[in-house]
């Protein structure tokens, strides 16, 4: 017998998860449907670091930190079990990245104090150069963050093939509803979203036991996890070479221990998990929220577009997505969730860093799928 919801969102990972949790805050019958279960894909491999961005003073990194902010004020506030605000220390690749942390200080907006080699020394890591410790950042427990946002929502592991829209309803199988989000991270073939350039980043992660004293986690050529409970986090590495999900791999793990050794003390670590995952992000590095334009209607009616033409959007009705968040999904989702359910419930305009739009004009000025139309 089929069910109709408000919304139902597709895709059981961190940007699904706080989608659905926003929603239901604001009185939406929600589901959630994934083929594999939640945080099936990247956002269960993901070190799932909460922490901010350095740098200059960029448009993105100006959006990371306000959305850093946020998101360790949620996870403090909803689910404060998984989310371990041990500090992350920002540490020089090599003396060349050392050289620029002077440069990025004056616009690291979050609370932050510069540790010296002796300060490094004495919480265990090797390394001489001069770090950035943000207090504030911390990491979650990915697939548990996931599952307590999603605890009160009705999910379903079913695989959507194909999505129709009748009678100003989304139909998939028995299951129907006024609004459709999708959240398929790097899989994006139920709808026309070429034009977003979303690409996958394969990613894997190892978790160890260990008994080193290790209170405070850490990032520089790749992440490490303070010792929370006898675990410390090792990940996630970042292989774009990779198209297609494959199982994970204890050697991949395994190098990770062998790369964390420049860092700390490594000699105890026991592997006793791996997990893996195919991460999406776009071609800007900035997410992918809010409404998916009518692709076939835009390029039927005005084909000059192809040629540099500016005519209004069309956009396909009650059609979302939240996508695209990265390396940084942690980081990103519970804001870009707010923005969202604000767009979706209160017709809000999205934020135009993040909206999809931005990318349209240019895929049709230069797709070479495109070409014919020219």
């Amino acid at each position: 017998m089929s069910k109709t919801y408000d919304t139902i969102i597709i895709g059981a990972g961190i940007a699904g998860a706080t989608t659905a949790h926003a929603l239901t805050h604001k009185n939406q019958k929600v589901l959630v449907l994934d083929k594999k279960g939640i945080a099936s894909g990247g956002s269960g491999a993901a070190g799932a670091f909460v922490s901010p961005k350095i740098g200059k003073g960029s448009p993105l990194q100006t959006l990371t930190n306000k959305a850093f902010s946020f998101a360790k004020d949620f996870y403090l506030a909803t689910c404060p079990d998984y989310f371990h605000q041990t500090g992350v220390i920002r540490i020089p690749k090599d003396e060349d990245d050392a050289k620029k942390f002077s440069a990025y200080a004056p616009f690291n907006e979050n609370s932050y104090a510069l540790y010296t080699q002796e300060q490094l020394h004495a919480q265990g890591i090797c390394s001489d150069f001069e770090s950035f410790y943000f207090p504030e950042a911390g990491d979650c427990d990915a697939k548990e963050v996931c599952a307590f946002l999603l605890s009160d929502i009705e999910v379903v592991q079913y695989e959507v093939k194909e999505i129709k829209q009748e009678d100003g309803l989304w139909s998939m199988g028995d299951y129907k509803a006024h609004n459709l989000v999708l959240a398929t991270g790097y899989e994006g073939d139920l709808a026309d979203l070429r034009y977003m350039g979303i690409k996958g980043t394969w990613g894997t992660r190892g978790d160890f036991s260990s008994k080193l004293t290790l209170e405070v986690s850490m990032h520089q050529s790749m992440s490490v996890g303070a010792n929370v409970d006898g675990i410390i986090k090792l990940g996630a590495t970042h292989e774009k070479e990779v198209k297609e999900p494959m199982p994970c791999q204890d050697t991949q793990a395994l190098l990770l221990k062998e790369q964390a050794s420049s860092l700390i003390d490594t000699s105890d670590l026991e592997l006793q998990e791996v997990f893996c995952g195919m991460r999406a992000g776009s071609k800007d590095y900035f997410p992918l929220v809010g409404k998916v334009i009518d692709v076939p209607f835009m390029l039927e009616t005005y084909p000059a577009i192809t040629r540099g033409a500016k005519p209004g959007m069309k956009y396909v009705d009650n059609l979302y997505v939240s996508n695209g968040l990265g390396g940084r999904g942690f980081v990103f989702a519970p804001l870009m969730a707010k923005i969202l359910a604000e767009c979706i419930v209160e017709d809000k305009e999205v934020d135009v860093r993040v909206r999809p739009d931005r990318l349209f004009l240019k895929w049709c000025r230069k797709s070479p799928a495109l070409d014919a139309l020219r």
